[in-house]
């Protein structure tokens, strides 16, 4: 066989090995949200692949196959053919016992070279750049090429079974798609440009819905205004001229004592029509749906759904009235405060590039993401910034008292009523060593 002849067994050679490697990294590395995409479509090629990823045990073992067989192939073929070229350009220049040697690790460096670079760098870098095109030209040669050495494949699976089941090691693939995940895709699609900022902020607040239980998003208790059973008619008309709200609680005597709710539309019909302002009976005041504060905000969504309601009071364990939580508040939690000029001050203000002054009652995911806080330990023992203030200091904070938490200062600034106001939030410089937490005797 002369050089010309090696020559073209060397290029077929390595065209199988770059066959077997563009294989191996595209259908391995096709995204099955993308084959699921296309398969809908109507490729069939793409169902294929998702089935091969499901059963890759025959398809790695003959990738392996196909790719050693050739490795030791090409550098027979190659080193023997070379060699002798090689040996007999070398002796134009020296000519000594090592003249075989230096000819043989030349022809050697060679022909790997060749197969590292066109069997497989490029090919794989090829098939990274382009999974799930380049795995939908290459699944059906690659079944075929399955099917051909599927005794020998059956015998290299079998060993590596047992060798699995000595070891104890586990072969089922986890699908499962996490809100990390998600995230993730969220993140690459922002930086694209094919997710806007916004729309991103948007779909990571509804995944929070089924952490986020309901006090964080409800008002609380001290905030609740609601009308009593002998209320005076001009205490009420100054209750909603103060308090733009569409619905009050009614209660009895107290707010524990809770009967239902009216809404003002049902007021304004009935100023429309002449009639007395309002009276509080059985048919101004509707029931109202009571919750436990135990469930999150994606339960709610399914409570209100199911009751037709969008307003509930939320109790706790002793059947105390905690707060109130309507659909609006849910939808703030998932979209943002719009900061309309009649709602209430913004409960974080940056003041610098290192410091915030943030409302007590903050919900605490709304400061991690403020913050850009990784982790609040124990976050599942409180709801709000206070909350942790006082899980952390273990008694009732006073003015001046402070935790530190990532390198940030959490001080607290004003106390109501033993209620935390406000929390001044300082950045510490990066050199500035840990300080513990402190209350002042």
């Amino acid at each position: 066989m002369d050089l010309l002849q090696h020559l073209f067994l060397i290029f077929i050679l390595i065209l199988v090995s770059s066959f077997f490697s563009i294989s191996e990294i595209a259908l391995a590395g096709a995204r099955k949200l993308k084959l699921k995409l296309i398969s809908e479509g109507g490729d069939n090629r793409a169902d294929k692949i998702m089935h091969l990823q499901e059963n890759s045990a025959d398809f790695f073992a003959t990738s392996q196959i196909g790719l050693n067989a050739v490795a030791i192939l090409g550098g027979s073929v190659g080193e023997g053919a070379l060699r002798p070229y090689f040996a007999q350009f070398i002796g134009q220049f020296y000519q000594g016992q090592w003249t075989e040697s230096i000819a043989f690790f030349t022809s050697f460096a060679v022909v790997t070279l060749i197969f590292i670079l066109y069997a497989d760098l490029i090919p794989k870098r090829i098939a990274m750049i382009n999974p799930e095109k380049v795995a939908l030209a290459v699944i059906n040669p690659m079944l075929v090429v399955i099917k051909v050495v599927k005794p020998l494949v059956w015998i290299i699976n079998g060993i590596a079974n047992a060798t699995f089941r000595l070891f104890k090691i586990s072969t089922v693939r986890e699908e499962s798609i996490t809100f990390d995940d998600v995230s993730a895709i969220m993140d690459a699609g922002a930086e694209a440009g094919v997710v806007l900022q916004q729309e991103q902020h948007f779909i990571e607040n509804v995944f929070e819905l089924e952490e986020r239980t309901v006090p964080s998003s409800m008002t609380v208790r001290e905030d609740v205004v609601y009308f009593t059973l002998g209320e005076s008619e001009e205490s009420m008309r100054q209750k909603i001229a103060e308090f733009p709200y569409s619905k009050f609680l009614v209660c009895n005597e107290t707010i524990d004592q809770v009967i239902g709710y009216v809404d003002t539309k049902d007021i304004l019909v009935r100023l429309l029509n002449n009639q007395s302002f309002v009276q509080l009976n059985e048919s101004t005041i509707r029931n109202v749906l009571i919750i436990p504060d135990t469930l999150t905000l994606s339960e709610l969504l399914d409570k209100f759904r199911a009751s037709k309601e969008k307003f509930a009071v939320v109790i706790n364990e002793y059947a105390w009235v905690v707060g109130v939580i309507t659909l609006s508040d849910i939808m703030m939690t998932v979209m943002g405060d719009w900061g309309s000029p009649i709602e209430e001050e913004q409960q974080i203000i940056r003041r610098d590039e290192n410091s915030w002054l943030i409302d007590g009652s903050t919900p605490i995911d709304d400061v991690k993401h403020a913050l850009d806080v990784v982790e609040f330990e124990d976050w599942d023992h409180y709801e709000t910034l206070a909350g942790f203030i006082m899980y952390r200091l273990r008694k009732i904070p006073r003015p001046a008292d402070f935790v530190v938490h990532e390198n940030l200062k959490f001080e607290v600034v004003d106390i109501d009523h033993y209620k935390i106001d406000q929390v001044l939030v300082t950045r510490l410089p990066e050199n500035v060593e840990e300080v513990a937490d402190r209350d002042w005797m």
